[in-house]
């Protein structure tokens, strides 16, 4: 597949950022691996990108990325060598894995992703079996996920500090592929096995305003050291709290934080001369799955809700309410995959980036959310691994992917910031 057609004629400021990109591979590379002697990495994660042709910028960030059946297979290796990374560093000596999935056992295509994450731990030397929170595994379970792959769930059990199963096996590490928005279940707290990732990366105390703060810090120090302007590979964003949207608490303040945004924003496309209009995109400020979002031109779009779009807004993944949002600059997606609009997702492993997908949505505009249902996706073809091409022009697809690769390490990286700053040990 070739590199998705950018249809935007504001391709100038973008050109450019790709352009500085490439001149300063050298120093990039270098100053990334001193960032991972300093930061420990986060086990994986994936990275919602956003390429407006004037701005390319991270919209969110993933630290139980369940998509790793969209990646190219062939690009299978990067995993396995990223695998054998991590789990080396945490457990050198490891030959037993306990993974951890989502308790969505209907949905067949999340069994497909927890499938390609066994096939590449496997692959990786590693001896790897399932165990599930959910209540209603009370045996070993065999369950077909939407390729036809078989996938063996079986229930926890807790002896002292360590997770095992029923017959006794006994993982060095358990990887957790469950976000925990229901909340931190007793049986993982206080383990003396390696978990990753650690119980505050998921959103139960994760919140998306938390990363961004980090993320300003790492992109003003990028942008120092490729001379660039920040905000081009940076989303403003604010919180409001003390919400309730089912009896309109807190309208007015969510009004005034949306105006006060999209002024900013506006400083900022006189500046470059970009003619769009500026608009924000509301979500809640702890979640996943494309719930809890709406994009936002005008402040009066968040007063006087109807029904529909409060009770959209309300409850999140498991039920929980929505009382913190994140108002967060809406960066406008110019890509375009057969003529849908689409955007880039980067999947990372230890500090590598293995792969990626095009979320590409046919009902969706340029300035909305594309996850949602009907979306699908498409895998990027990665050529040469990530790496530049010298001699290929700065949107050449190598290089292309060579920048998203760069912004989602940027992202990483301050996912990294994130979890010291919110880890209950440094308190």
């Amino acid at each position: 597949m070739t590199v998705p057609y950018l249809s935007t004629a504001l391709k100038g400021p973008l050109l450019e950022l790709e352009s500085r990109i490439l001149g300063a591979q050298p120093h990039i590379e270098h100053w990334f691996r001193s960032q991972w002697h300093a930061h420990q990495v986060p086990f994986y994660g994936s990275v919602d990108l956003r390429n407006s042709g004037f701005k390319l910028a991270p919209v969110d960030m993933n630290l139980f990325p369940g998509g790793f059946n969209n990646l190219n297979p062939e690009f299978t290796p990067l995993a396995v060598q990223a695998a054998t990374s991590a789990v080396e560093k945490v457990c050198p000596e490891a030959k037993n894995i306990l993974l951890i999935p989502e308790n969505h056992t209907r949905n067949t295509f999340y069994l497909q992703n927890v499938a390609a994450l066994v096939h590449i731990f496997e692959q990786a030397g590693l001896k790897v079996r399932l165990g599930s929170l959910n209540p209603e595994i009370t045996e070993p379970t065999e369950l077909t996920a939407a390729n036809g792959a078989t996938v063996r769930l079986e229930p926890i059990e807790r002896r002292g500090n360590r997770l095992v199963l029923a017959d006794g096996f006994s993982p060095c590490v358990v990887l957790l592929n469950n976000d925990l928005s229901g909340g931190v279940p007793d049986i993982l707290q206080n383990l003396e096995q390696t978990l990753l990732p650690p119980l505050h990366a998921g959103w139960a105390v994760r919140r998306k305003t938390h990363h961004f703060k980090a993320y300003d810090q790492v992109a003003d120090d990028f942008a120092r050291l490729i001379s660039i302007d920040p905000w081009l590979i940076n989303p403003y964003f604010n919180a409001t709290k003390g919400l309730d949207f089912q009896s309109r608490q807190g309208e007015e303040a969510l009004a005034d934080s949306v105006s006060g945004l999209l002024d900013k924003i506006r400083i900022k496309y006189r500046e470059y001369g970009i003619t769009h209009d500026p608009f924000v995109i509301v979500k809640a400020d702890a979640g996943t799955y494309g719930m809890g979002v709406m994009s936002v031109k005008s402040p009066d779009e968040v007063v006087g809700l109807n029904r529909k779009a409060r009770n959209k807004m309300a409850v999140v993944k498991e039920g929980l309410e929505v009382s913190e949002v994140i108002v967060q600059e809406g960066v406008y997606t110019f890509e375009t995959v057969n003529a849908a609009v689409a955007e880039p997702v980067v999947y990372m492993m230890d500090r590598f980036v293995i792969g990626g997908f095009y979320r590409v949505h046919t009902g969706r505009g340029v300035d909305e959310n594309l996850n949602a249902p009907g979306m699908h996706f498409v895998p990027l073809s990665f050529e040469s691994a990530c790496l530049p091409d010298k001699n290929g022009n700065p949107d050449c697809p190598p290089n292309r992917f060579y920048s998203y690769g760069v912004i989602s390490r940027l992202a990483l990286l301050a996912a990294s910031l994130e979890l010291e700053a919110t880890d209950p040990d440094n308190a």
